[in-house]
């Protein structure tokens, strides 16, 4: 676990900006200019996207910002460590509501991922983001890595609600679980290695399905990795093996019968759009040529008119970035990604200087989630990854992804508030 930065090594920083520090207190300016920055550009983004159409009232997203900000403000005063009185029932009530999911849910767009309550869509998956992040803080804070058999823990939690989230069908998601759980793993101590023995069987899954051939060079080095880095070099080498075989030989079937049609399409299409234009490839190639067509400074806010004629299905939930590269082009585009990766970063400064490892680890696994849906939503728009349904912190529409992204946000003021102090006292 990364050590906080002693107190004597920041004063000569503190000294030159002593006197804004004074006034500020302790506000983050960062991680409150960001999101609601980005609140407020998206709500205008929005209401453009719904100038011919009315999938949602656009400020109902300054709205739902606004429950937000008092969400954030009241976390930040509490700290994290009271979370754990309340592990148990967090993560079974995260369970009990994918099954409902499931059982009684609402289906939209080919997806049954919402429960109606009091008139309201609550999307259970977004909450267990975070629920999964908390759990994982507490079983990984004094977790040692002697033996792979330690993984199992981990992987045991995640495994229930990832299944559940997976079938809903809800890729994208089920997709941040295992970045999240990676990262977290790593922060808390894995080794590297053993981090690309368990990512490499998506390499394996890859190469059987596109050159099965490779196989015979890619698992023996497989396995020589795990020998080189693995306790019982013997034993984990040829467990590891057998387990990247079994994989090969299981991807045809998993695709075939794991994911359904649209996800196999969106998963190949980002490729070659142009197969399938007016169908799975429909909505990238559009994203593409509306993010093309701002150009530099693009064609201002409420003027762009691939927006305005809904060449875009979708737009203002998991496409809104397409509507920020069509209006406001290239430098808005620059400024909003500068944005994002200023706020990952001062995370990633709160995890390292966080008074106690449980916080630690509960504020890199927020920051692995919004990095990830970023990188991911922003991939995805501009076809450089497949289409997985993830939205963009704080700018797509969605009620409960947006009250979860300031949740997430007070949990990081907590750490930072506790963070200051520990450190100051170091």
């Amino acid at each position: 676990m990364p050590q906080p930065i002693p107190f004597s090594q920041k004063k000569s920083s503190y000294r030159r900006f002593g006197f804004l520090l004074k006034n500020l207190k302790d506000v983050e300016l960062v991680l409150w200019f960001v999101p609601l920055s980005l609140v407020f550009l998206s709500g205008l983004l929005i209401a453009s996207t719904q100038r011919q159409a009315n999938y949602a009232d656009w400020y109902q997203h300054w709205i739902t910002a606004g429950a937000g900000i008092i969400l954030a403000l009241a976390l930040a005063q509490l700290p994290i460590e009271r979370l754990r009185l309340f592990l148990v029932p967090l993560y079974l009530s995260t369970i009990s509501a994918l099954f409902a999911v499931k059982i009684i849910g609402t289906t939209a767009l080919g997806a049954q991922r919402w429960l109606t309550i009091g008139g309201l869509n609550v999307q259970p998956s977004e909450i267990a983001k975070l629920t999964l992040i908390i759990t994982l803080a507490a079983l990984l804070e004094r977790q040692k890595f002697n033996s792979p058999i330690q993984l199992f823990k981990p992987f045991l939690l995640i495994s229930l609600p990832w299944f559940l989230v997976f079938i809903q069908p809800d890729l994208g998601t089920s997709l941040v679980f295992g970045a999240v759980l990676f990262t977290m793993l790593y922060w808390s101590g894995m080794p590297l290695e053993w981090a690309i023995i368990v990512l490499s069987v998506i390499v394996t899954a890859v190469i059987s399905a596109i050159f099965p051939f490779l196989l015979f060079i890619w698992i023996p080095f497989i396995g020589f990795l795990a020998y080189r880095s693995l306790p019982n070099k013997n034993t984990f080498a040829c467990v590891t093996m057998a387990l990247h075989s079994f994989i090969a030989a299981s991807t045809p079937w998993l695709w075939n019968h794991g994911l359904k049609e649209y996800q196999r399409d969106r998963l190949i299409l980002f490729l070659e759009p142009s197969k399938d234009p007016l169908g799975g490839g429909y909505h990238l190639i559009q994203s593409k040529i509306g993010i093309g067509s701002g150009g530099l400074i693009g064609s201002g806010l409420f003027q762009g008119q691939l927006t305005k004629l809904r060449f875009i299905p979708e737009q203002h939930t998991d496409f809104i970035f397409s509507a920020l590269g069509e209006e406001l082009g290239f430098v808005g585009t620059i400024i909003v990604i500068m944005f994002f990766l200023v706020f990952v970063l001062r995370i990633l400064n709160i995890a390292r200087e966080a008074s106690g490892d449980f916080e630690s680890l509960v504020v890199i696994g927020i920051g692995s989630m919004f990095m990830f849906q970023v990188v991911v939503n922003i991939f995805m728009t501009i076809g450089l990854g497949p289409i997985t349904g993830i939205p963009l912190p704080f700018m797509s529409y969605g009620r409960t992804a947006l009250l979860v992204n300031f949740f997430a946000l007070g949990l990081c003021l907590s750490a930072a508030r506790r963070g200051r102090s520990f450190n100051k006292n170091w």
